[in-house]
């Protein structure tokens, strides 16, 4: 705990915001398919991604590391031998994909780019289907949607594989050549909820907290897993329709969302500064670089030993285990001291006013006994009633 005021803001939260991933769900993320645009297995789109997770330099998260334990070792020797790297554009939040250049002894060059998939569908303009190179027409943006779909209602995370075949050149690759790819895949994930989701979520809403899932996952995906925990998703608002609110309008929107889907980090942070504004104690856990705006923005920012270094930094508190268990085991904590403030600060009060009372009349006062010192005082202590409305 960074901060001596953190458990009472702990305790006084009545709004938690927080990510799906290792909340909700157990974080260990494994790599269930890797198919081709039409959802037949393929190597091809398997071996593309592990080159794109193996060479890229930013840093590999969970999804790369299940991407390079799914190719059998004898494979990624034989991938990493044959193909060098030449260049790459690295990932970034606003393009939501990244992008590795590979060459095969003296060869053209070849980009191969891992995202997000509408942000690579938004950089493709043709389709690998059936051996054959077809344009990325309305019909097969309407296979690629059904495809998709279904693997996110299976509670899969969906990741396209694109490429593009460029001449040997000199100098570096930019954002621009990430343009007129062809779209090879998907590479699908799951990661499964955690056994102990459920209850906890529970014992929050008995402790008048009202969770929030803020996510930049498909909103498929994260309602299947808000079904499977049970917690009632309602309707998804995605990063693309915040975008167009005013503050007035997100602010109205956020009291009565719960599960907001295909977010920024700056969505996260807007949402949790606006939840502020109208009244409520927002508390926001996450444990990565996107989360860290919002980790600032919140009442109290919560994170865990395992985050990265500028999660932790932006956090107010550092759990030891991400669990939403915990978190309800320190709300209670937290309102149990700030329910014992107004008696501390009547006894120092009664300890200083004896002080100066003895240096005045210079003479000593009976001792009180440390029974008497802690006894309660005859005015009445404030009570701080909590979301619920039990006193504390």
């Amino acid at each position: 705990m960074k901060h001596l005021d953190a458990i009472q803001n702990f305790g006084a939260m009545d709004i938690l915001c927080t990510d799906k991933t290792g909340t909700l769900t157990q974080d260990k993320i494994v790599l269930e398919n890797h198919t081709d645009v039409s959802g037949k297995v393929c190597e091809r789109v398997l071996h593309a991604a592990w080159l794109n997770s193996h060479y890229q330099t930013g840093l590999k998260n969970l999804l790369d590391t299940a991407v390079l334990d799914g190719v059998e070792l004898d494979a990624a020797r034989g991938l990493a031998e044959r193909w060098q790297k030449v260049d790459e554009i690295p990932f970034d939040f606003e393009r939501r994909r990244m992008s590795v250049v590979v060459k095969e002894d003296d060869a053209a060059h070849q980009l191969i780019c891992k995202g997000a998939l509408q942000e690579i569908l938004n950089v493709s303009t043709q389709v690998r289907y059936n051996g054959d190179i077809v344009p990325l027409d309305d019909t097969m943006l309407r296979r690629i949607r059904r495809v998709t779909d279904t693997l996110n209602r299976q509670g899969l995370r969906v990741v396209a594989v694109a490429t593009k075949y460029l001449p040997a050149r000199e100098g570096d690759y930019q954002r621009a050549d990430e343009s007129d790819l062809i779209l090879e895949g998907y590479i699908a994930f799951l990661d499964p909820p955690k056994e102990t989701t459920a209850p906890a979520l529970k014992a929050l809403k008995a402790s008048g907290i009202t969770v929030k899932i803020l996510t930049g996952d498909s909103e498929l995906v994260a309602a299947k897993v808000c079904h499977e925990v049970g917690l009632d998703a309602g309707e998804v608002v995605i990063g693309s329709q915040i975008e167009a609110m005013s503050d007035d309008e997100l602010a109205a929107l956020a009291k009565r969302t719960t599960l907001f889907a295909r977010l920024a980090p700056l969505h996260k942070e807007r949402i949790v500064t606006l939840l502020k504004r109208e009244g409520h104690v927002v508390g926001f856990m996450g444990d990565g670089i996107n989360d860290a705006p919002a980790l600032r923005a919140a009442d109290i920012g919560i994170s865990v030993d395992g985050a990265v270094d500028i999660a932790r930094e932006a956090a107010d508190i550092i759990l030891l285990e991400k669990s939403l268990m915990v978190l309800e085991e320190g709300v209670i904590e937290g309102r149990r001291t700030f329910a014992n403030m107004p008696q501390v600060h009547q006894n120092d009060r009664q300890l200083q006013l004896r002080q100066r009372l003895q240096r005045a009349g210079g003479q000593r006062l009976p001792a009180v006994s440390a029974d008497a010192a802690a006894a309660p005082v005859d005015s009445e202590p404030a009570v701080r009633c909590f979301p619920g409305g039990d006193p504390v």
